[in-house]
């Protein structure tokens, strides 16, 4: 299934695209698309059932905001270099263990909204994440494959990063990487039975009309289900949390000089197969 939320900020409502691509209104069914829906099977099963019956009403999408597909988002866990190729253009080793770092549920923005450079950014830049969306409580698991069945979903993620806040500044990651707006989720959540397998999906992004990424999850140095299993030994993972598993080559701290870093009235526009696209403006804050 093909799950999303639409409407104005904070006031969202869940809803779901169909087979034939025709947006429907799930909220006579569900309040939200969330990790109460992911880890209730009954109700999951319910709204798939709706959606077979082609009984649900039908929204009008002219004009209709799309908001990230999950609500109430407990935390986003991001992992840092973790493409082969990722790596490479940075000139930094794969790591011999994933490497984490966390940003608040409120970076969180629709696909389309429109993305703020921080007051004082020189390097702002890109990049195109599958995201993980946890399906049910996970701790201490002992296997990649168990890491695989608890996850719920998976989405678009662009990982707005600021590189000298994030590197240059000292201190942790974090400080590059939750500005305002700086994670953009979605169109939709789509659930795992209809993803598949998670390392075989490509991955790209635009600048300006540009291609500058053009991977694929083949190339992730921890597979999806290792890094589930990975985190779940430190923390506990609760349905609806957000795992943000990496980039891969092509962001612009990889490039030549003079590193083309985006700049107010830049167009981002990603996508990746099955999971939909975004397009975002940026302005700035």
């Amino acid at each position: 299934m093909k799950l999303l939320r639409v409407g104005p900020v904070g006031a969202e409502r869940p809803a779901l695209l169909d087979q034939d691509g025709i947006l429907r209104d799930l909220s006579g069914l569900i309040t939200d698309v969330d990790g109460a829906l992911l880890a209730d099977d009954s109700v999951l099963s319910r709204v798939r059932d709706a959606a077979a019956s082609g009984g649900l009403p039908v929204l009008d999408a002219e004009g209709l905001r799309i908001g990230a597909p999950v609500g109430r988002i407990g935390k986003i866990v991001g992992i840092g270099l973790n493409y082969f190729g990722h790596a490479a253009e940075i000139g930094a080793e794969p790591p011999a263990e994933p490497i984490l770092f966390l940003k608040a549920a409120d970076t969180v923005a629709g696909p389309d909204d429109t993305v703020l450079i921080p007051r004082g950014s020189v390097k702002t830049d890109w990049e195109a994440e599958l995201g993980v969306v946890v399906g049910s409580t996970a701790r201490y698991l002992s296997s990649a494959a168990e890491g695989l069945a608890h996850v719920g979903g998976y989405t678009l993620v662009n990982d707005v990063s600021e590189r000298e806040f994030q590197i240059e500044r000292g201190g942790t990651w974090d400080k590059g990487k939750n500005c305002e707006t700086f994670t953009p989720l979605g169109p939709w959540l789509v659930t795992a039975e209809e993803v598949g397998d998670p390392q075989a999906l490509d991955v790209k992004l635009w600048v300006n009309g540009e291609l500058r990424q053009d991977g694929n999850t083949a190339d992730q140095i921890f597979p999806v289900g290792e890094v589930v299993r990975y985190l779940s030994q430190f923390m506990t993972l609760y349905p609806g949390d957000v795992i943000v598993t990496g980039t891969p080559a092509g962001v612009a701290m990889g490039q030549p000089e003079p590193k083309p870093y985006l700049r107010a009235g830049d167009v981002v526009e990603l996508e990746i197969e099955g999971l939909g696209r975004q397009r975002q403006e940026f302005k700035g804050a």
